[in-house]
């Protein structure tokens, strides 16, 4: 029996009939029993007001004992025999389902050195460990390119828009209105033009439908040579403030504070922008530079991945902090300062530095298959008749009430195609003398 995963069809104006362009199906030979909706067609009005088939009527390809699902409408999307629902489900976002992510396992992976003027991946151990898988990538962008190269091959400014103002302009057409985009981002709060962004993005697989928010935290922590180690706790303000309609979906403030929980202060920072549907997070630079702005000289230093983040060099501090820089000639892989900020947390020590959850909305189907005292009694298997004694029941004990076994269930179309299948955890009894409710939930 074939059994259809997928049907692409299309109707032909010209003959009137649906046609089959595509199907992805496979074989099943097991038991089954057969339940279906009804098709609207002219007949009578049953008790609920809904229309059943005409007396005889049955898909092609139905079974003979068949059974119709109630599908009559009450007029606002619920039927007798089915039940529609979504609920909302979260994960952990990192590997293997788990939630956080400790500073000393952030590294970042291998890339063409060509891709590392753009962005970089980050994973979850070293890259050359077979348990390393990219999480998450970060980049930065520049809204007039600086901090990337504008030279070229030539010894002299060309005009070239830089790989950081690429970037920019990039997530200024993902994330602002068309008559947004040239004026750049606006999250200080003094609303000036961020000219400087950094940002996190989530993986599609990871991250599901969307990220989790009020969920997450992130810790930053940066070196500064007159104040020492310097530490940030990050999370959205969903929990207390609406988020803001934005071509990007709901856009929520990133603040201080951690899962959810702001810290309440004298006035409320606002260091970045979530967009949970997008799975990402803009930083404003300047004021990321403000909190943690680095060590002495950050501004002419090209930053390295911190190899060692329990006892950085005095080149790799100056990395561990947001005043990026601006020389627009080469690559300062300003993004490597996000990634060394989020790996020198804790010191270096085994610490927490992202909590992160992924949240998926799943449809859910509720079939209730109802099997009354006169259905399903008999069985297709032809032992279980005698073919030469005119079909009477081969076992006479069974005669006048047979005994059968109800293995599975099948879900067909109004086209007669089988489209879902499933076996009960163990085999149902029916008799002349029973009744039975079978639910079906199918979930995607």
């Amino acid at each position: 029996m074939k059994i259809y995963n997928e049907i692409t069809t299309k109707f032909n104006e010209n003959t009137g009939r649906w046609e089959t362009l595509s199907e992805d199906s496979f074989n099943h030979d097991g038991d089954l029993m057969e339940l279906m909706p009804p098709r609207r067609r002219r007949g009578g009005r049953g008790r609920r007001g809904g229309r059943r088939p005409a007396r005889g009527w049955r898909p092609r390809g139905a079974p003979a004992n068949a059974i119709f699902l109630d599908m009559s409408s009450d007029g606002a999307g619920n039927t007798t025999d089915k039940i529609t629902e979504t609920i909302k489900v979260t994960e952990g976002y990192f590997t293997n389902g788990d939630g956080t992510i400790e500073g000393p396992l952030i590294h970042t992976a291998s890339i063409a050195n060509s891709n590392e003027a753009y962005y970089y991946d980050v994973c979850n151990a070293h890259p050359g460990s077979a348990s390393s898988e990219t999480q998450f990538s970060v980049t930065w962008g520049h809204i007039e390119g600086s901090g990337s190269d504008q030279y070229g091959d030539t010894g002299s400014p060309t005009g070239l828009k830089g790989q950081s103002q690429a970037i920019y302009k990039q997530f200024a057409n993902l994330m602002l209105l068309p008559s947004e985009i040239s004026g750049g981002f606006h999250i200080q709060q003094s609303g000036a033009v961020d000219k400087h962004i950094y940002v996190l993005i989530g993986k599609r697989e990871r991250m599901k439908d969307k990220l989790n928010k009020k969920a997450w935290t992130l810790r930053l922590a940066g070196w500064a040579a007159a104040a020492g180690a310097q530490d940030l706790h990050l999370t959205d303000d969903s929990a207390a403030v609406a988020g803001v309609s934005t071509v990007a979906g709901p856009r929520y403030n990133i603040v201080s504070g951690s899962a959810g929980s702001v810290k309440v202060d004298a006035t409320t920072t606002c260091y970045g922008h979530l967009y949970p549907e997008m799975g990402a997070m803009v930083f404003s630079g300047a004021t990321l530079a403000t909190a943690i702005p680095g060590f002495d000289g950050t501004a002419a230093i090209t930053a390295s991945f911190l190899q060692d983040p329990g006892g950085p060099t005095a080149n790799e501090k100056k990395s561990t902090g947001f005043t990026p820089n601006l020389f627009s000639k080469g690559n300062p892989r300003n993004a490597l300062r996000l990634v060394n900020c989020m790996r020198y947390v804790g010191g270096g020590a085994t610490t927490m530095t992202l909590r992160l959850r992924s949240e998926e909305d799943q449809t859910q189907l509720h079939y209730f298959c109802r099997v009354k005292a006169g259905q399903m009694n008999h069985s297709n298997n032809p032992t279980f008749t005698s073919g030469s004694n005119k079909n009477k029941i081969r076992n006479k004990d069974m005669r006048g009430n047979p005994q059968t076994f109800i293995t599975g269930v099948g879900l067909w179309n109004a086209g007669g195609q089988l489209v879902a299948i499933a076996k009960l955890s163990s085999p149902l009894k029916k008799n002349f003398s029973s009744e039975s409710t079978i639910k079906i939930k199918l979930t995607y």
